[in-house]
């Protein structure tokens, strides 16, 4: 294996990562004010949906709740920037417009951005299980609706202790259940309406899909991005009894950081028909804020490999592998090489990260980092993670940077 110096490392990083870094800081900054917008107008229209700007700490559901919004305003007095609402696929993806975070952006014309939901609070999981035997029109069924695989959920508007009397009419609710599909369909109304209103014609366009998801397409001064828009429910004051995390005491992350991730509870996204999906954002943020607090190169790895992974092993603007997943994979890693003297050489850092991301996408098995028995790659596409993995194995037996 023929090793690539330090010279040829900081020329990519200042020609290529560099570059991307401004491109889609750009990018990210024009899209988030033309969306502040859109939704801005939708909360005017109906009061079940908040604009992108109260989403984490700005929530209206936690005005009340001062303890809680304390702890966030001291975290983030001690952090960089961030928007909770501007995240990436997969559990999906979510923060800043500050583009050293790693999980923002699916490819650097491709954005997730969650939309919160007001009038949901005192959320608590439920303890009994039931059938349900209705379409998402409302329809019966003789035989039950599938169960949730594990990154999914039912929700019942009763496993809130205070609700908006608009989460319980026939629109959005069957049966006591909340229903992402009609959550989904009341949305795509308010976007397309919004559109209009907000004069965005010529900005915004709503795109035709198979699935209930709502996307659209921005225009920005380079070019165009496809933003997919989520509702969210944010459920700051809980953790999911599913995520059983940390699975046994590790060296990393901290036991300090545990309880600083876990005390910031999760999300759930609103992206298929009966199951709304759970999202750990603000705890993945937490875990890659510090992360070289002691000198390590697992940052600079993991930009590199996103930056190669865009240029070489996985370019295009509907990527197999997305920066969600190459951030779980160094989630892993850190996990598996704990100590310091591991991330000091970044020569041999990196190649063990690629290595790591080899082995997944060749498997087509990459664990979810909070959910144990869910697999990231179940549902990605065989023959292009073959693909992927045949330049990966390329790049490890002659691992080069290419500038061109």
């Amino acid at each position: 294996m023929k090793p690539f110096t330090d010279e040829d490392v900081e020329n990519y990083i200042q020609s290529k990562v560099e570059r991307r870094h401004h491109l889609v800081s750009k990018a990210v900054e024009e899209v988030q004010k033309i969306i502040q917008q859109l939704t801005t107008e939708i909360s005017y229209k109906a009061t079940r949906f908040q604009a992108i700007s109260n989403s984490g700490i700005h929530n209206e559901n936690i005005k009340d709740q001062p303890a809680l919004l304390a702890k966030w305003s001291a975290m983030l007095r001690r952090k960089r920037p961030f928007h909770p609402s501007i995240q990436a696929h997969g559990s999906a993806l979510v923060f800043s417009l500050n583009l050293s975070e790693p999980s923002q952006v699916l490819a650097p014309s491709q954005f997730l951005i969650t939309v919160p939901l007001r009038g949901l609070t005192g959320y608590r999981e439920c303890q009994v299980r039931h059938w349900r035997y209705y379409t998402v029109n409302g329809a019966k069924l003789l035989s039950s609706v599938r169960d949730p695989e594990e990154l999914h959920q039912w929700l019942e508007v009763e496993q809130f202790s205070k609700s908006l009397q608009q989460w319980h009419e026939e629109d959005v609710n069957i049966e006591g259940d909340l229903v992402p599909a009609k959550v989904l369909i009341v949305f795509r109304e308010l976007v397309e309406k919004s559109i209009i209103s907000c004069n965005l014609s010529s900005k915004v366009t709503v795109l035709e899909s198979f699935s209930s998801v709502v996307r659209v397409a921005v225009e920005t001064s380079e070019s165009q991005v496809e933003v997919e828009l989520v509702p969210a429910v944010e459920i700051p004051t809980c953790w999911p009894e599913k995520a059983r995390w940390p699975r046994c005491l590790k060296r990393w992350p901290s036991q300090e950081k545990v309880r600083c991730v876990k005390s910031l509870g999760f999300d759930l996204l609103a992206r298929s028909n009966y199951h709304w999906q759970l999202c750990f954002s603000r705890a993945e943020h937490i875990l890659m804020e510090g992360l070289d607090e002691d000198g390590g190169c697992r940052m600079k790895c993991f930009r590199v490999m996103r930056q190669m992974k865009e240029d070489v092993w996985c370019a295009g603007n509907k990527p197999v592998i997305t920066a969600y997943h190459l951030q779980t994979v160094l989630f892993w890693t850190c996990e598996k090489y704990p100590r310091t003297k591991d991330w000091r050489c970044f020569p041999e850092a990196f190649l063990r990260l690629v290595q790591k991301l080899h082995k997944c996408v060749s498997q087509h098995f990459l664990k979810h980092y909070f959910l144990k028995n869910t697999n990231l790659l179940k549902y990605a596409n065989t023959s292009d993670l073959d693909l992927v993995a045949s330049k990966l194995a390329v790049f490890l037996e002659n691992p080069v940077f290419c500038l061109d």
